[in-house]
C-alpha cells in the first residue's frame, strides 16, 4: 500500500528544487519539489519524498486530522 502525506512548505530552495515541509506535531522533511510549482505556505501531497499535488489548505487540514485520529485511536488498543 502506498501513503502520501500532506505538509505545508515552510522553506523554498529552488536551485536544489526542495523543501522544507511541515507535517505537523514537529515533525519536518525536505522533499523534492520539482513536479509542482509551490511556494512558502503551500500545502503539498507527499509521497516518497516528492510533492505530487497542491493541496488546498482546507483539505490538507481534515487529512492530517483524520491521520492524527487514526493515530489516537490505534495507541488505545
Amino acid at each position: 500500500m502506498c501513503l502520501a502525506i500532506p505538509g505545508k512548505i515552510i522553506e523554498l530552495d529552488q536551485k536544489k528544487q526542495s523543501a522544507t515541509v511541515d507535517y505537523g506535531s514537529g515533525t519536518m522533511r525536505k522533499a523534492n519539489v520539482s513536479l509542482v510549482e509551490v511556494k512558502i505556505g503551500d500545502y503539498v501531497l507527499v509521497h516518497a519524498g516528492f510533492a505530487i499535488q497542491v493541496l488546498d489548505e482546507k483539505e490538507a487540514k481534515e487529512t492530517l486530522a483524520l491521520f492524527k485520529e487514526m493515530l489516537y485511536l490505534q495507541e488505545e488498543k
